[in-house]
């Protein structure tokens, strides 16, 4: 016999115990305040009077700072999740930032694989630009591979698909230090691009947990990860469109933004120029003086990390740096397989 009892079942019954026993019938949903409405007040001294409109939207509770209707234009931010004073930068991409020293990017395009993530993120990059934009592979997967080596030499970094609460605040929540923004082509974007990366009051992202709270992941930084993610993450936007362009100082120039990226392949997709030519050169130059003159850093492929006042790169993907590791190892001795005359590896006829 199955001598199990369902808990929810297991707690009816008692209730109904406890009514027969003082000789009443339990009504449906009994309400435990319902015979004594000031039993939650000890322990919600400022809740509003049971059954009763409180008033609180146009009046505050004596000893609140924001006081009159409430106003979100004049709405005075608590200290709650201020940083300590004098906190110091835990991001090391940032505080390579914040000196100019030059930054790079490793990126891993189509992989899911924790192994070959964590064996790009302690290959020397800065920071791991994981694709999202271009692939298809889901933040679950994402997630692995970040949770596999949080504390690897490269922070975990992310171009998300484009501007979009959801992307960005799946990015955040799973441990980004990096956020990469593809076609920014309006103050708007750039704006709400600034707003999912950024809790408040800087931005708008939601609190909503997630493994960057983890202890073993961001949870244990000093000062609190809530409290100091705002200082520590590096949000780069990218200006890959005439539009964006064309905005590019008011781009750059927002508050929470690092860095503003060159794209220098859809710059030419969005232009019809190629690299080189005056036109496509103007808009990299546009770029660039967005950049310097908002005091942030530019950005650009690895293959300008000559080109001046650049300081932040994307470096190749995970099969392009396995290629040229092997390259590296093997010397004169790579790409000399034997050439046999019949199967499927004979020259084709």
């Amino acid at each position: 016999m199955n001598r199990r009892f369902p808990v929810a079942a297991l707690t009816t019954a008692l209730g109904l115990v406890v009514f027969q026993a003082q000789g009443q019938t339990p009504p449906p949903n009994a309400d435990p305040y319902a015979n004594n409405p000031d039993a939650g007040k000890a322990q919600f001294p400022l809740a509003a009077p049971a059954g009763k409109d409180s008033g609180a939207i146009t009046k505050a509770p004596p000893g609140a700072v924001n006081q009159g209707m409430l106003d979100l234009a004049k709405w005075k931010y608590g200290p709650a999740f201020d940083a300590p004073p004098n906190s110091k930068i835990w991001n090391p991409v940032m505080i390579k930032m914040m000196k100019g020293e030059k930054v790079t990017g490793g990126t891993v395009f189509s992989t899911d694989s924790p192994e070959t993530y964590c064996a790009m993120a302690n290959a020397g990059y800065d920071f791991i630009w994981t694709e999202m934009q271009h692939d298809s592979r889901d933040w679950g997967a994402v997630a692995r591979m970040w949770k596999a080596c949080p504390h690897a030499k490269a922070v975990p970094g992310v171009r998300v698909a484009y501007t979009d609460e959801r992307e960005i605040q799946h990015a955040m929540d799973n441990g980004a230090l990096v956020i990469v923004v593809p076609t920014v082509r309006s103050v708007a974007e750039g704006k709400a691009a600034r707003d999912w990366t950024m809790f408040p009051p800087l931005g708008k992202r939601s609190q909503g947990g997630g493994q960057a709270f983890d202890p073993d992941v961001w949870g244990s930084v000093p000062g609190g990860y809530r409290n100091t993610i705002n200082d520590n993450v590096v949000l780069i936007e990218m200006i890959e469109t005439l539009d964006g362009a064309k905005d590019a100082r008011e781009i750059a120039g927002i508050p929470g933004v690092t860095g503003v990226f060159a794209a220098s392949g859809d710059l030419g997709n969005f232009s019809g120029y190629k690299q080189g030519t005056p036109d496509y050169e103007r808009l990299i130059n546009i770029v660039h003086d967005a950049a310097i003159g908002a005091g942030k850093r530019l950005c650009g492929p690895f293959a300008w990390r000559d080109r001046p006042d650049f300081t932040c790169f994307q470096a190749g993907s995970e099969t392009a740096a396995i290629a040229r590791g092997v390259a590296a190892e093997l010397g004169s001795l790579k790409d000399t397989q034997g050439k046999p005359e019949v199967g499927p590896y004979a020259p084709k006829k």
